[in-house]
């Protein structure tokens, strides 16, 4: 079968129970100090942007959740895994 070229794009986010001291750090001594006080909540995570060759988009998909947990790229404990996007490239 012909495989194509996808761009798969993923954000990992700490879960609400999670401690998360990037976005701690970020509206503690960032935000407030500089005149944000209205933001009440920040949370940080990590975005991945893989380019991979697949049948179509829902197996490109279908791999990278499966790459994802078998290799524990995240925790799945502590975070959630969202894949955003996945198109052609």
């Amino acid at each position: 079968m012909m495989q194509a070229n996808f761009i798969v794009e993923i954000i990992m986010t700490n879960k609400e129970m999670a401690r998360d001291p990037v976005g701690a750090t970020i509206k503690r001594d960032l935000l407030s100090k500089k005149g944000y006080d209205m933001i009440s909540n920040v949370r940080s995570g990590q975005y991945l942007r893989i380019h991979i060759s697949a049948e179509n988009e829902v197996k490109a998909k279908e791999i990278i959740e499966d790459m994802c947990n078998k290799l524990r790229i995240f925790n799945p404990v502590t975070q959630n895994l969202t894949i955003l996007r996945v198109s052609k490239s």
